[in-house]
């Protein structure tokens, strides 16, 4: 009974064949490719929520601005960080799906080729 096998993951896959699998080209494109999308968006996402929070701190007259009713520019922002966290997980999803997945796919079929 391999390692894998003792931990419970049932694939029957050895952990030569995983660590192969880790060291391989492909794995340095999806990790690469993973990090590109990943890494920037996280930082421009909190850039955006720290200045939301900056101006609701600081910056009192211009988020109570009054754009329609009691609608004010606080509100608007506030709920745009909604917005923008929808946006974030839908670009991932598409990217994802377009990036990331063939090159799973790919080494999931190599490893699991290459375990049988």
């Amino acid at each position: 009974m391999s390692a894998t096998d003792q931990n419970g993951s049932g694939s029957g896959i050895d952990a030569e064949t995983w660590a192969a699998a880790q060291s391989s080209p492909e794995f340095a494109q999806l990790r690469g490719r993973l990090r590109n999308f990943v890494f920037p968006v996280s930082a421009l996402f909190l850039v955006w929520y720290l200045v939301y929070v900056l101006l609701a701190d600081y910056a009192h007259g211009f988020m109570s601005i009054k754009l329609v009713g009691n609608i004010n520019v606080g509100l608007v922002l506030g709920l745009l960080q909604f917005v923008s966290t929808f946006v974030i997980t839908t670009w991932y999803v598409r990217y994802a799906n377009k990036n990331l997945d063939p090159v799973a796919e790919q080494i999931r079929e190599n490893v699991e080729g290459g375990g049988k």
